[in-house]
């Protein structure tokens, strides 16, 4: 499997993943299904501060997602995450979060975040396996406040926090 720079004659196809309500809404912040047609053309917001990717395998893009880079905070977030339904509980997920992390810790920042949905249980079992560890509760807490639920807020452990508990 390969991780590539996203192209966005792939849009409508990954917009076409998301198979619920929730799942649009994690990509497009309206939770419609499907996927609104009119969201199709505005719904990845490109900047520099957002690196889009997909995963292929061979010649089929088989998961989605994006690294948010924040300079102010040192911090880079992992978000909009999702794999192909054809290829879901079958590792891709994993492979895919983990092949993410190399331009995610290649960027240079201090922390790697992400947040997902509380009831995305299998989405947390995959993060949890690939290495990442839930942030203190207060922590999450706090990120929370602004937030339109109460996410589960995990961190990858980069360099930089390794030295620190050294």
């Amino acid at each position: 499997m390969e991780l590539r720079s996203f192209e966005s004659e792939f849009t409508a196809l990954v917009a076409g993943w998301a198979s619920s309500a929730q799942e649009v809404g994690l990509l497009s912040g309206r939770e419609e299904l499907p996927f609104p047609a009119e969201l199709l053309t505005n719904w990845r917001k490109i900047a520099d501060d957002i690196k889009s990717y997909l995963f292929f395998e061979g010649s089929t893009p088989v998961a989605y997602g994006e690294l948010w880079l924040d300079d102010e905070e040192d911090e880079v977030e992992l978000a909009r995450i999702i794999v192909a339904p054809e290829f879901r509980g079958k590792g891709v997920g994993t492979a895919f979060v983990r092949a993410l992390l190399v331009p995610a810790l290649d960027a240079g920042y201090a922390d790697v975040f992400l947040r997902v949905h509380p009831d995305n249980e299998r989405a947390i079992r995959t993060y949890l396996r690939v290495g990442f560890k839930p942030v203190d509760e207060a922590l999450a807490a706090e990120w929370n406040v602004p937030q339109p639920i109460n996410y589960t807020w995990l961190q990858y452990p980069t360099t930089a926090e390794i030295d620190s508990v050294d």
